[in-house]
This record gives structure tokens, C-alpha cells and sequence, in this order.
């Protein structure tokens, strides 16, 4: 057991990923959470493109470019007597690979809904991923400063459409698209916010008070108030009371309402949170479970992200500690190659500037210098824990295209970048048997990742490439039996490759024809992710 230090720290941890459809304000909500944590002074929105501001957790140029998120970022602030750790991730499918990676280091996720358009496709998608894992999910809802749907509405759209039961902790004050302010249903008090003409670029000014006195009837125009104190009575009578312990089972999702925007609920919605969320949760290993206040530094890599500082051309795994505290310059094993090195530039972040850290506590998130031995899911470790945690899942890419440098004189840098970028896991890199010289042929789970690795060639590594989409859209690695080497049969309109551990991977024009082939070869095994040890 740790210290009681240590375990005070733990408490104060609370390390959650935001997740939603695209445009549905996640990245600004992120940045407002850093305003009223005090990380940052003014907040730059993406759409802000004359005045050069953009989102400070959208990093790399292309986000600033695109206004969207291509990559998970990690930001740390205290706020309230809680150490926060936000995980920021891409809300495009064709990235979903990176927020699934992401929400294996999460102990709880906000899902942002966009309050006129609720529950969407890819918020589906993201939703079950932590069903699965049993994340509790707190629900905001967003844009109400616009004019969207009935909230009443989307409460019982998260129950069909979602299959779980919400609470709404606060709600909206005013009429549809007019809204003043927020009610808090735990403490009876309403909140309402000023126009302050900052455009959400600061902290919204706001007056707080009993929803019963009569100043707030005389604030607000007389068919509002008079909405406002029926939809309160409807809640209590026929809504679902709240239960800390569904939450925590995540079979209950709190809810609340506000607008990323303009601030409008941000503050009640942050505090709210902090008191529900859970701190550090354990982990599985294949040793068993690793609970935080375990003695003994444990961790695993979840992220792997090359350039953050174009300028020095580096390279971090983002490793999420799960138990021990972390100390700078402490001796670490890592698990899959035995090596053991000394961590002497731990990083923590907010986006890309960064500083120095001298300790850390499960729950948090920190960037290690990588000399290029980590992998996704790896395990690092202090020297007499014996702890190698659970793989994480492996995606097999749907699209395909054969990538070559337009000049060979730049072909050095071209296999560089390649490879560096296929160690993040955004892109799987195969090659054709006996053509090292024929490029590269790049499988990615979306298909807007093409583009993403184009522009990472040229400007991170001064590479222009060419791009040439191939038909397949399916991948199974080959396990051949070695007392039956006869050929496979109906290859014709397959391509045999070489994964970058030169293991052979069948890619198929299509569902019906990889059925087709395997039922034709019952000599091989045709898998849809690679085993462990090919890795």
C-alpha cells in the first residue's frame, strides 16, 4: 500500500476522455475546461482563422488548417483541489482508431451531443466502446445557445437510441433557443448568464440564486419562469433519480446542459463533474488487477506520437500510469524487450507546450522520450513488478493505396517518415515480395488518412509522395501450414504482401471474394488481426 501522500494525490486524479460525433463542439469544449481551469488566459476558437486563433489542443498545422482534431491530445490543470487530466480525441471516423486507443487510458468519458442534431453515428460507436469497458459517461449537451430540440426529447432519445438511463443535473432556463441561464436541480438554484460581447474568449459573468425568489421571476419573461417551474415538477416526478453507484457501473449517464461557445454552463457543468467522476480505476493485466494504490511504478504506452516539435525532429509515447508514483530519473523496465532506461525528460502537457515533470501519479498521463523501442500496449515497469498489462485491440485497415516518393533522391526520408508514422498505428505498412524499390503499400482504417500521411510527409519530412488508391478493402494475415505447402488457390484477384515484420497478409477486393478464398484453402489460416508475438 502507498503512502498516505500518495494516496491523497490518487484521489485528487480524475482522467477522463471527451468523445462525439465531428462538429459537435468538442475541442472548444476542451479549451473552455482550460480557461476556467486557469491553463490558459483567452480562448482561441478554430473558427477564429483572421485573428490566428486556434484551438489550443489542435496542435499540428493540418488541425489549424482543417479545423478539425486528427490526433488525441492530452492536457493537465488543476482546478478545485483536483488534478485534471482531459484527453482530447478526434471525432472523425476515419480517426476512431485513435479514440479507441485513447479511451483504454480513461477512466470516464463526456459525451458532447450537439442539441440539435443528438445522438449521432459515430457518438454510437464511441458510446459502446465504453459500454464495453464500463466507463461511467457523462452526458453534455451542447449548443443551446442555438436553437435545437426539446430536452425532454433528447433525454429519452440517449434511452433508445443509446440503451441508457439519464439524470439531468442542471437544466435549461428560458424558452427554446433563448435560453438564460441553468437550473441546478441538487442545490434549487438557478444561474443566469450576462452577454458579455467576449465571444466566449473569456469567463461568462453570472448571477446565482434561489429559482424561487422573486427577482429571478422578474429576470426572466413570465412564460419562461412558468416553463421553467413545470418542467422542474415533471423531472421530479417522472424522471430517473440520481444513483452514484449506476454511474459508476456506467448504466446511468449524469446530464447537463450548457454551450462550449460561449461558456454558458461550462463552470457548474466542470465543478459538477469533479465531485462525480471517478479517480483512478484499476487496470487488468495478465497477471491479474493492478489497482492504483498498489506499490510499485506500472504503465502502458496508449499513444505514440512523432514531431510534436518539428523542431527537434522527436519522438514520445504518451503512457498512462496505473499504479506506484512516478519519479524523474527513475529506472524503468520495459516489459516486451527487457530493456531497462533511465527517465530522465518525462513530460506532461497542455497540447503542445510542454513542461518538465519531477513526479507523477497513476492516473496521469506523461511523455517519454522514445528511441524508437515502444509499440502501442507496451508495459513499462519498475524493476521487481512483474506486470504486463492487456493488448489493446488491433483494427484491420478497410482502405488501401500504394505510396511512393515522387523523387528517389528523396527515398531516405521517405522510409523514415513511413516508418515512424506506422509505429503511431494511424497507418499499417505492408510491402510486395521481392520489390523493396516499388513503395510501399499503406492500409489505414479511413480513408481521410491518405491525406493526413501526404501532408505529414511534406512538411514533417520534406517529402512529396504519390498516392495510388488500390481496389482492396479487407486484410487477412496468413498462417500457413507448414505440412501443407500447396499454393493458394483463386489468388488472381487478391495481392499477397508482407507485413513490416515480413509476415504474409492477403488483401481482398472484397467480403465475397475473402470468403470465397478461404473456403477454397482450409489448408491456411487467414487471421483478422496478427497474433501477439508476430508484433
Amino acid at each position: 500500500m502507498q503512502d498516505s501522500e500518495t494516496l491523497e494525490q490518487i484521489k485528487k486524479r480524475r482522467t477522463f476522455a471527451i468523445i462525439s460525433h465531428p462538429d459537435a463542439g468538442k475541442t472548444t469544449l476542451t479549451e473552455k475546461l482550460l480557461l476556467y481551469g486557469g491553463a490558459i488566459r483567452l480562448a482561441g476558437t478554430v473558427k477564429g482563422r483572421k485573428a490566428q486563433k486556434f484551438a489550443v489542443s489542435d496542435w499540428m498545422e493540418i488541425e489549424k488548417q482543417r479545423g478539425i482534431s486528427v490526433t488525441s491530445s492530452v492536457m493537465q490543470f488543476e482546478y478545485d483541489g483536483c488534478c485534471i487530466n482531459i484527453l482530447d480525441t478526434p471525432g472523425h471516423q476515419d480517426f476512431s482508431e485513435d479514440t479507441y486507443r485513447t479511451l483504454m487510458a480513461a477512466d470516464s468519458a463526456v459525451m458532447l451531443i450537439d442539441a440539435a442534431k443528438g445522438v449521432e453515428e459515430q457518438t454510437k460507436k464511441l458510446f459502446q466502446v465504453c459500454r464495453q469497458r464500463r466507463i461511467p459517461v457523462f452526458t453534455f449537451v451542447n449548443k443551446i445557445d442555438r436553437y435545437g430540440r426539446d430536452p425532454f426529447e433528447l433525454m429519452d432519445e440517449l434511452e433508445k437510441v443509446l440503451g441508457i438511463h439519464s439524470c439531468p443535473m442542471n437544466w435549461p432556463v428560458g424558452l427554446n433557443g433563448s435560453y438564460k441561464g441553468v437550473y441546478n436541480r441538487q442545490q434549487q438554484q438557478i444561474e443566469l448568464f450576462e452577454a458579455d460581447g467576449s465571444h466566449g474568449s473569456d469567463i461568462i459573468k453570472s448571477t446565482v440564486g434561489d429559482y424561487r425568489d422573486e427577482q429571478f421571476a422578474k429576470l426572466l419573461a413570465p412564460e419562461a419562469y412558468e416553463q421553467l417551474c413545470h418542467d422542474i415538477e415533471l423531472l421530479d416526478m417522472a424522471g430517473n433519480s440520481f444513483d452514484q453507484e449506476l454511474v459508476q457501473k456506467g448504466e446511468l449517464s449524469p446530464m447537463f446542459f450548457g454551450s462550449a461557445l460561449t461558456n454558458f454552463g461550462v463552470r457548474a457543468f466542470l465543478e459538477e463533474f469533479l465531485k462525480l467522476a471517478p479517480s483512478p480505476s484499476p487496470r487488468m493485466a495478465k497477471e491479474g488487477i493492478v489497482f492504483p494504490e498498489t506499490e510499485g511504478f506500472s504503465a502502458f504506452v496508449f499513444k505514440i506520437q512523432a514531431n510534436m516539435n518539428p523542431a527537434h525532429r522527436d519522438r514520445l509515447a504518451f503512457v498512462r500510469i496505473c499504479s506506484g508514483k512516478f519519479s524523474r530519473g527513475m529506472t524503468v523496465t520495459h516489459k516486451q524487450s527487457g530493456k531497462t532506461m533511465a527517465l530522465t525528460q518525462p513530460q506532461q502537457f497542455v497540447a503542445q507546450e510542454r513542461t518538465i515533470v519531477d513526479e507523477a501519479y497513476p492516473g496521469d498521463v506523461v511523455g517519454l522520450f522514445d528511441p524508437g523501442i515502444f509499440a502501442i500496449g507496451d508495459t513499462v515497469c519498475e524493476s521487481g513488478v512483474d506486470v504486463t498489462f492487456e493488448d489493446f485491440p488491433v483494427f484491420p485497415p478497410e482502405h488501401f493505396a500504394k505510396v511512393q516518393p515522387k523523387t528517389s533522391l528523396k527515398r531516405k526520408h521517405f522510409i523514415k517518415g513511413i516508418t515512424q508514422l506506422g509505429q503511431e498505428g494511424a497507418i499499417q505498412i505492408f510491402q510486395l515480395p521481392n520489390a523493396a524499390d516499388q513503395g510501399y503499400v499503406i492500409g489505414v482504417v479511413g480513408q481521410l488518412q491518405f491525406e493526413i500521411l501526404s501532408y505529414r510527409l511534406k512538411y514533417e519530412y520534406g517529402v512529396d509522395v504519390e498516392i495510388q488508391q488500390l481496389p482492396y478493402a479487407a486484410a487477412r494475415w496468413l498462417v500457413e501450414d507448414p505440412q501443407n505447402k500447396q499454393p493458394l488457390k483463386y489468388m488472381d484477384e487478391n495481392m499477397l504482401v508482407m507485413d513490416r515484420n515480413e509476415r504474409p497478409v492477403v488483401l481482398f477486393v472484397g467480403n465475397w471474394q475473402m470468403n470465397w478464398t478461404i473456403e477454397q484453402n482450409p489448408q491456411a489460416q487467414f487471421l483478422v488481426v496478427p497474433p501477439r508475438e508476430w508484433l
